[in-house]
């Protein structure tokens, strides 16, 4: 039997959550949660949201009644545990953890 596939958990900070909503009804594409690697001889991911195509063997995270994409190679980085943050300065932030426990949306 094959080893069950563990998908991470996404939380969404309240203010993620109304910049999600507007967005969802104007875009024409669909949130994801995007792994870019960097480094030379240390690996670094950096996670970013993007809005794109459904690409094939997605897999999507319902969060609240907003799905966020995920592809099987940001799959691959991804911990138990992803929160998403938006600002108006910065934008969409995506991290494992933020240091203010503030930040956690349920």
């Amino acid at each position: 039997m094959a080893p069950k596939e563990q998908h991470a958990t996404v939380k969404l900070t309240e203010s993620a959550k109304n910049e999600l909503n507007i967005r969802l009804r104007a875009e024409q594409h669909f949130p994801r949660i995007d792994a870019e690697i960097t480094g030379g001889c240390g690996l670094s991911v950096k996670f970013m949201l993007a809005f794109d195509e459904p690409r094939r063997n997605d897999k999507v995270v319902d969060c609240g009644g907003i799905p966020i994409r995920i592809d099987r190679f940001t799959a691959r980085y991804l911990r138990e545990e992803v929160q998403v943050n938006y600002t108006a300065e910065s934008g969409f932030y995506v991290a494992e953890r933020f240091t203010s426990s503030g930040c956690a949306a349920e």
